[in-house]
């Protein structure tokens, strides 16, 4: 009997799971965003909630176990050095599941799994202190008078086109052969 045993084996075994999670894990870490199942969403959350609180402290033991669960050092240095930082005053729920409807394929629930913290859309109103203490650099002054010179530029030419002659409409259409479109049309998709 299996009372009170929670845990999902997402229809693995044990070494298949741990690897697979682990991937999964560091595929969130690296690219901020993946699309998976629920289920399988539901158990990379719960896998990576600790390690995550784990990195805050950026100790070398704190590494170590870190590395042990995730087994890649890009996907290590990538949440201490960016993730840690920005995630330091959140006491917990890291990350956030999306969920996006059906697959084609065999009906699985499908959704987005994403760090709360970097998705732009949702926080757009808040500004970070790195982005408030980036100085004006006079290269940004510099670009308004770029803008100013073309501005100019492109009205020359245009003042030079209207000076042109046009040339007669029957030699642009021999000129130009006309090329069938292609179309899905009887392809299946």
């Amino acid at each position: 009997m299996r009372h009170n045993k929670k845990f999902n084996h997402l229809g693995r075994q044990a070494g298949h799971r741990k690897a697979m999670l682990s991937n999964m894990a560091s595929s969130l870490i690296l690219h901020k965003r993946i699309e998976t199942t629920v289920a399988k969403a539901k158990a990379v959350q719960q896998f990576i909630e600790p390690l995550v609180t784990k990195s805050k402290e950026d100790t070398t033991h704190s590494r170590r176990v870190v590395f042990s669960y995730l087994k890649q050092k890009e996907a290590v240095t990538e949440l201490f050095r960016t993730i840690a930082p920005k995630i330091a005053t959140r006491p917990g729920g890291y990350t956030r599941i999306l969920k996006t409807g059906f697959r084609l394929g065999d009906a699985a629930e499908m959704c987005i799994i994403e760090f709360v913290d970097f998705n732009e859309a949702y926080t757009l109103g808040t500004v970070t202190a790195a982005a408030e203490a980036k100085p004006k650099t006079r290269r940004s002054r510099k670009k308004s008078t770029d803008a100013v010179e073309d501005a100019t530029v492109v009205e020359e030419k245009k003042a030079k086109k209207a000076a042109a002659p046009k040339a007669p409409k029957a030699a642009a259409k021999t000129a130009a052969p006309k090329v069938a479109k292609k179309t899905n049309v009887g392809k299946k998709m």
